[in-house]
Parts: C-alpha cells; structure tokens; sequence
C-alpha cells in the first residue's frame, strides 16, 4: 500500500490515495454536520498516520493518534442530548475570554511541541509542524463542540499546511489540503447560517 503509484503527474501511494478520499468525506460531512464523520475520520487519520511517519512529519503522525482519540470524543459529543433530554449539540461562539485561551494554548503547544520535535526528532521541519500541530488540535476540539470559530483555525492551518506538504513531496495531501481550505471557506458559511 505504500508503493509510489503515478497519479496527475506525481507519485503518491494507493495508503495515501485512500485516505485523501475519507478525508474529503470526512469534511464533507462535518459542514453538514452528520454525526458519520466521526466515523470516516478515524478511519482516515490512522491511515495518514502512516503516510506521515514514512515522510517523517512525526508532529502530524502523533496528531493522527490524537484525531482518533479526540474523533471518538466528538462523535459522542455530537450524539449527546442536551439539558433535560433537549435536542443535541448545537452550533455555537466562542466567548471573548474563550478565544483568549484558545490563542494561548495554540502558541503554547506550538513551543512545546516544536522543541519536543527539534530535540527528539529527525525532522526537518520542527517549526511548522509544531505550529501546525498545535492549530490542528484546537481546530479538532473547537469543532467537536461545533464552535463556529473552528473554521477560522482550519482555514489558517490548511493554508500553510498546503506549503508544507508540497516542500515535503506530498503533492496528494497538499492538493488535499487546497480544498480543504475551500470546504472550510464553506463551512464557515454554511455554519453562519446556524443559530449561533
């Protein structure tokens, strides 16, 4: 599954291929919010698991674990009732102080991780996979209590992971990642349109 096949003009592999696919799926689903992302989710961030150790981008390969960990998480976040039996998760803002911690915990996990990655890892690439690992968990997070502002953070994350993974040779995930940040763009719309 991780031989290199020819695809638009670059190589990637059919574990690669596979888990482009699910991904898309997965966002496509989040933006209406259907509770089988979850499900689709997991199944495509342990297979990126895998392509992202071979690449050596070991930030994004833990990441992985954490996505299905915290997918998990969501799913039953999204199932569960709300007060007194009433209808489940609904679509809300983070609140001014909210917004604060969330700043801080990305900065703060963006220096924890990216010199846990520049002191024990191999990588090439310490900073920004930090950086982006740290947005990667909090956009997970906002988005398993579908909070609004999850949006913003993917936007941001998927635009510089875009540049990331073409410097990395990993042309599928970064065309992945370039409509990723067109289905953010949507989601965030289509989002706004809730009662939030």
């Amino acid at each position: 599954m991780n031989d290199p096949i020819p695809l638009l003009g670059f190589s990637t592999t059919l574990l690669e291929l596979i888990s482009f696919i699910l991904a898309v799926l997965t966002v496509a689903l989040n933006i209406r919010q259907i509770h089988w992302a979850w499900f689709f989710s997991i199944v495509s961030s342990a297979l990126y698991g895998i392509v992202f150790f071979d690449a050596k981008l070991y930030g994004d390969m833990s990441l992985q674990l954490v996505f299905v960990l915290v997918s998990i998480w969501g799913w039953a976040q999204w199932l569960q009732k709300g007060d007194a039996g009433g209808s489940v998760l609904q679509v809300s803002r983070l609140t001014t102080a909210q917004r604060s911690v969330s700043v801080i915990g990305w900065l703060a996990g963006f220096v924890v991780l990216s010199v846990f990655l520049k002191s024990y890892t191999d990588t090439d690439v310490a900073y920004a996979d930090g950086f982006l690992t740290a947005g990667s968990l909090l956009g997970q997070l906002l988005l398993s209590r579908k909070k609004w502002e999850n949006w913003h953070v993917w936007i941001i994350v998927d635009v510089l992971y875009v540049g990331l993974y073409v410097y990395k040779g990993l042309m599928l995930t970064a065309i992945l990642y370039a409509i990723f940040v067109l289905m953010a763009i949507i989601g965030l719309r289509a989002w706004s349109k809730s009662d939030v």
